[in-house]
Parts: structure tokens; C-alpha cells; sequence
């Protein structure tokens, strides 16, 4: 399958190389210090698994240069969403798919808004993976899998033309198997989205706050106590949204969280801590604007949204006001 990959960080990084290694014809959109990279060392993925490395993998910043696709995977920020779908275009063929994996729950409708509803897929991944330098990332174990489907749930939704062929999406989960990715196709999608975004904008919001890898918010008596309270704040909007939430989504995802290797780290407070635009928008903001709408009270990630948007504004040079400290005047 032909397969275009936007973002080679973690997400993309990880699942690009694990196609490419198996053979998939595979094109990193990418630009900057990471095409340059790609295009003169390769890239590389370290795992506990062995070490994946692409000697020579096929790149462009101009998306136009290697129409058109199969499949076009969105691994960049939920910030970039909208940009990148519009860059998508020149790749489109009837059938070609575009599957966004950002952690947020409207990256699908941006996607469709930019593409036509007939190329989104609604997505999500999960992946403990970061780049350690453009061109080089490293995944720390744990689970490595995506999930997807066409837009309204419908698992089967495409057919292709032939009569008895695989759907798009059953095409696509093949392939994406056949690269030693756990793929699966839900039969609810909005669920899986749902309590992936349950978990990952819980714990990433108070790691950021917290500025704590899992291992130690989850043995800290009180800040295991703020981290379930952060989901469950999720589970009442996902509910009052009319997502199909199972009642024990936030003891599952607590589970999960007890099973995650303790150094492990969110996107979100790497790229505050280190002084990157982060999601904090489409994470945290996101619970407090769409609990307003639905009546929902958030003060757990309202909390978390207000301690952390200063330093947001920052890393996007959006003050207003100097963000260098004052030079201290000298004594008389």
C-alpha cells in the first residue's frame, strides 16, 4: 500500500518505520531540520524490541511531488490539524483515506471539513514514543497499536468496488497488521476515542502540573486521587455527550495507568516542559469548553487549563507583554 506519513515524531516516527520496514511503500512528509535529517542519516526508532532503522527512506516537504496515496496518516499536534489536512489535497485519489491519530475528539471533523467527508477516517493511537533528535526516535515498550474506522462507526462502511473484496478499512487494517501493529477496527468508534481521551488528557494534565512521570503521580496517594478525579470529570462530559462510556472507564484506565513503564511521560508535558506549543487546547481546554456546553462542571482540568495557559501563551510568543525577565537595575 502506497501511505503517506505527516509528522515523523513519535507517533509517526514509530508506525512509519514499522511499515516501511516491512515493506509498505511508504513517503514521510516532513520539513526542516527533520527532512533534512531523513534524507542524509535515515531514520531510526530505538525499542526494547531492537532498533528499527530506515536507511534511506523516501521524503519531501512538497506532498504534490508523490500523488497520489492509498492512505495519509495525520501523526502532527491536534494544533496542526486543520493546515495539514488542507495539505493532504494534492495526495487525494477517490479512495484514498486520510487517518488522523491526534489525542483530541474533533481531529476527524477537521479533517472532513478539509478533505471531504468521503477520505476521513476517525483514529487513535497508542504509542510511550518521543523524538530523542530529528530523525531519531525512541520508543520506551508498552503498547503500540491503532484504532480506526470510517466516519459514523460502521466498520465495513466502504466497500470497494469489486464484489467480495476487503472495505477500505479492512484493507487498511491488514496492512497496518501485516507491519507488526496491533490495528483493529471498533465497532464504536466514538467509544474508543473517548476513553483514549479519558486517560491520556487526565494524566498529561496532571503530569504537566505536577511535572511527574507516571510512576510517581500514581504512587502519591493525593495525586493518584487528582488524576481519577480528572477522568471521571471526562466520563461525565463523554456521558452527557451521549458517548457510550462503559461505567468502569475510569478503573480501566487507572489499571492502565498502574501497568505503564513509571518513566513515562505525555506529549503535552514534555512540550510545555520544554518550551514547545503544546495541546493543551484540544486536551484539557477541550473537557472545560465542551463540559460548559454539555453542563458539565470540570474544576479538576479547569485547574489544570488555567495553571498551564501562561506557559502555553508563551511557548506561542502570545503574551502581549516581554517574556524575558527584566534586567535587574543596578544599587544606588
Amino acid at each position: 500500500m502506497r501511505i503517506a506519513i505527516f509528522g515523523v515524531g513519535g507517533a509517526g516516527g514509530v508506525f512509519g518505520a514499522q511499515l516501511a520496514a516491512a515493506g509498505e511503500d511508504v513517503v514521510f512528509i516532513a520539513r526542516g531540520a527533520t527532512l533534512a535529517a531523513l534524507s542524509e542519516r535515515g531514520l531510526v526508532v530505538e525499542r526494547p524490541a531492537g532498533e528499527i532503522r530506515i536507511q534511506r527512506p523516501v521524503a519531501t516537504d512538497d506532498p504534490s511531488t508523490v500523488a497520489p496515496v492509498e492512505l495519509v496518516i495525520l501523526a502532527g499536534k491536534t494544533w496542526q490539524v486543520a493546515e495539514v489536512a488542507r495539505a493532504t489535497r494534492p495526495l487525494l485519489a477517490e479512495e484514498t483515506a486520510v487517518l488522523p491519530l491526534q489525542n483530541g475528539v474533533e481531529a476527524a471533523e477537521e479533517v472532513a471539513r478539509e478533505t471531504g467527508e468521503r477520505h476521513a477516517l476517525v483514529g487513535l493511537c497508542g504509542t510511550i514514543s518521543y523524538a530523542v533528535e530529528p530523525g531519531r526516535i525512541r520508543n520506551l515498550g508498552g503498547p503500540n497499536f491503532i484504532r480506526f474506522s470510517e466516519r459514523g462507526g460502521e466498520p465495513g462502511a466502504r466497500a470497494v468496488s469489486l464484489p467480495g473484496a476487503l472495505s477500505r478499512a479492512e484493507r487498511i487494517r491488514a496492512t497496518l497488521a501485516g507491519a507488526g501493529i496491533e490495528a483493529e477496527i471498533p465497532a464504536d468508534i466514538d467509544r474508543a476515542v473517548w476513553e483514549k481521551f479519558l486517560f491520556v488528557v487526565s494524566s498529561g494534565g496532571v503530569g504537566a502540573v505536577t511535572r511527574s512521570p507516571i510512576g510517581e503521580v500514581r504512587a502519591e496517594p493525593r495525586t493518584r486521587e487528582l488524576l481519577e478525579r480528572a477522568m471521571s470529570e471526562i466520563w461525565q462530559v463523554g456521558r452527557a455527550r451521549g458517548v457510550a462510556l462503559p461505567d468502569d472507564a475510569v478503573a480501566r484506565a487507572m489499571s492502565f495507568a498502574d501497568r505503564l513503564p513509571p518513566d513515562a511521560t505525555t506529549s503535552l508535558q514534555r512540550d510545555l516542559m520544554e518550551g514547545r506549543p503544546s495541546e493543551l487546547e484540544a486536551w484539557n481546554g477541550a473537557v472545560v469548553r465542551l463540559g460548559s456546553a454539555a453542563g458539565v462542571a470540570t474544576p479538576v482540568h479547569d485547574f489544570i487549563y488555567r495553571s498551564l495557559l501562561l506557559a502555553e501563551r508563551r511557548h506561542l510568543g502570545d503574551l502581549g507583554w516581554p517574556t524575558e525577565p527584566a534586567q535587574p537595575r543596578a544599587s544606588r
